[in-house]
């Protein structure tokens, strides 16, 4: 992967204070503010862009964006965010993944996890 060659989600933002906050919490830090446009960063490459969208579904059933999110220590990040995990936690997924779910402050599904090797 080279800084010419990557997929970067951009994230719809209700309220841009409130997903920063969210995605501070897995390991996100602002690399640039343009207000109502926001570039996240965490220490190992990813990225998420932050777009302020003040109309966006506010429901998780209204609202068909999703992300998934690779990290090496699943209950690490699931200790961050352990009041919004959805269901039991990290499990191990039928797909060959050990994983667990969130919403973020948008109505995004946020899928955290790793592949089981």
């Amino acid at each position: 992967m080279t800084d010419q060659h990557r997929a970067v989600a951009i994230v719809p933002a209700r309220d841009m204070g409130a997903s920063e906050a969210f995605y501070r919490r897995l390991g996100f830090v602002v690399a640039a503010d343009y207000g109502d446009y926001r570039i996240l960063e965490d220490e190992r490459g990813g990225h998420i862009h932050l777009n302020a969208t003040p109309g966006w579904p506010a429901k998780i059933e209204d609202n068909a964006l999703g992300l998934y999110l690779y990290v090496e220590d699943v209950d690490a990040a699931a200790d961050r965010v352990r009041e919004l995990i959805i269901g039991a936690g990290p499990e191990i997924k039928p797909w060959g993944t050990y994983e667990f779910a969130v919403s973020d402050p948008n109505g995004a599904l946020v899928r955290i996890g790793r592949v089981i090797e």
